[in-house]
């Protein structure tokens, strides 16, 4: 699968959290996602679309400590909810392309807020080869 058709067909399974998506389909999402983000945080900061932002100064010590808060981006924070289902219906459909439970998106979250094992995990889930037909249907794109 390249990368238009990857685009193409998360969209078109938005919020579709059954069936199975193939490692090519997974990442191109995820490249495609994080070049939007950074394509639109570059348009935040050059135009200064960000909503409180602020600078304060503490005494530390007698010393004078700036502190900035750069805010939030808005153009960013609408992207980010735009693409939460389809990012996690394809993040679960890949979980089960690779015969793991789609759960696993919730505790290798949680494990990656202790730790970094969850993230650790979830990549190497993320990476794993289709299994032949499982629970969740033929291989991704074979049927």
């Amino acid at each position: 699968m390249g990368f238009g058709e990857a685009i193409k067909t998360n969209f078109s399974k938005y919020a579709t959290f059954n069936g199975r998506a193939s490692r090519s389909e997974f990442w191109w999402w995820v490249l495609f996602i994080n070049i939007v983000s950074a394509v639109l945080m570059v348009i935040e900061n050059s135009t200064g679309l960000k909503v409180g932002a602020s600078t304060t100064d503490f005494i530390v010590n007698g010393q004078v400590v700036p502190f900035v808060n750069t805010g939030f981006g808005v153009l960013s924070t609408i992207w980010a909810l735009a693409v939460l289902l389809p990012t996690l219906a394809v993040a679960i459909r890949r979980l089960h392309d690779a015969d793991h439970s789609g759960w696993w998106v919730l505790w290798g979250g949680l494990l990656s807020i202790i730790c970094c094992v969850g993230a650790i995990i979830l990549f190497i889930f993320y990476v794993t080869g289709s299994k032949p037909a499982n629970r969740w249907g033929p291989p991704a794109g074979t049927a």
